[in-house]
Formats: C-alpha cells, structure tokens, sequence
C-alpha cells in the first residue's frame, strides 16, 4: 500500500510569507499616499518614452486591455474621437477646463492642438496618461488613454473618454 506524503508545510509557509509581504507593501503604499497626498506611489510607474504626436498620430494601445485610442482599429481599444464644433482654440480651452475640474489631474503638457494630462487613482496612486490631438480639419480631438502598471483597469480608460465625449459640445 502507497501512503500519500502531505504537502510541505515550508512551502505553505513560504506562499504565506509572500502574500504577507505584498500585502504589506500595499498598507504601506496607501497610508503613504494619504498621509503625504502629492506623493507618488509604488503603482505610479513611470512616464511612458512614447507619449506625443508621432507622424500626425499619437502611440499605438499596447496588446493588454488597459488603453483605448481613437487611432486604434480593434474593438477592444477602439474609442471615437471627441467632436467640436467651435474654434480649435476653444475647443481646447474647455477641454483643459474640464481636466482641471477633476480632481488628482495634472496637466503636463499644452499646446494649440495637444493636451498631455496624467490622472492619478485616488486610492492606489495608478497613474493614466491621457492625450488629446485636434484634428481641425475634421473637427475632432482624437484621445488616447493608457494605464502605465497592470493589465487591466477595469474599464476605467474608456469609462474616462466617454465622460469627456459627455461634456460636448466642445
């Protein structure tokens, strides 16, 4: 007769002591981030190298689910553009006045017919990098929305373009 060893109560251990440390990390990252509110996070990860316009379009979405672009052709990333119908001036002026409505946004870069804003999770300290580009001759503001850590994000990329596209007319 065969006797069926038990599993390793080491390797349990070793499982628990992992997930004691990441939980940890994660305690120590909120109360951070609340005691010292303007302080990033261990989840804001680093500015992507290709933020900007390259070739009259902004960066493609990566393969994970987490970005949606106007540029994109595949439904999982695909979002329509922002349609204005006043002066691309204008139009950019009250985009940038609802970005600065919102709360832990920060706008990094603006131009005539480009708005780069980050926008930080209020719990964890995500950070999104979000991109805006007049189209002035078809009257649109093309958008991309991309989380920097992580695979998913829960909808929150388009659920955050679908606002703006709320807020028309531009």
């Amino acid at each position: 007769m065969q006797t069926v060893e038990p599993k390793s109560p080491t390797a349990l251990k070793r499982v628990l002591v992992i997930l004691m440390s990441l939980l940890a990390v994660a305690i120590l990252s909120i109360a951070i981030f609340i005691a010292i509110p303007g302080e990033k996070t261990v989840f804001a990860g680093k500015r992507p190298a290709n933020i900007g316009i390259v070739s009259g379009k902004l960066a493609a979405c990566p393969s994970s689910p987490n970005c949606v672009s106007s540029f994109s052709q595949d439904a999982e990333h695909k979002i329509e553009p922002l349609a204005y119908t006043s002066s691309q001036s204008e139009a950019m002026a009250k985009l940038k006045a609802a970005i600065e409505s919102l709360a832990k946004t920060k706008i990094i870069t603006a131009t005539d017919n480009y708005l780069y804003a980050e926008f930080t999770s209020a719990l964890m300290g995500f950070v999104d990098d979000v991109e805006f580009l007049v189209d002035d001759g078809a009257k649109v503001i093309h958008v991309r929305s991309a989380s920097r850590l992580g695979e998913s994000d829960l909808g929150v990329n388009r659920k955050r373009i679908e606002y703006f596209a709320q807020l028309q007319p531009f």
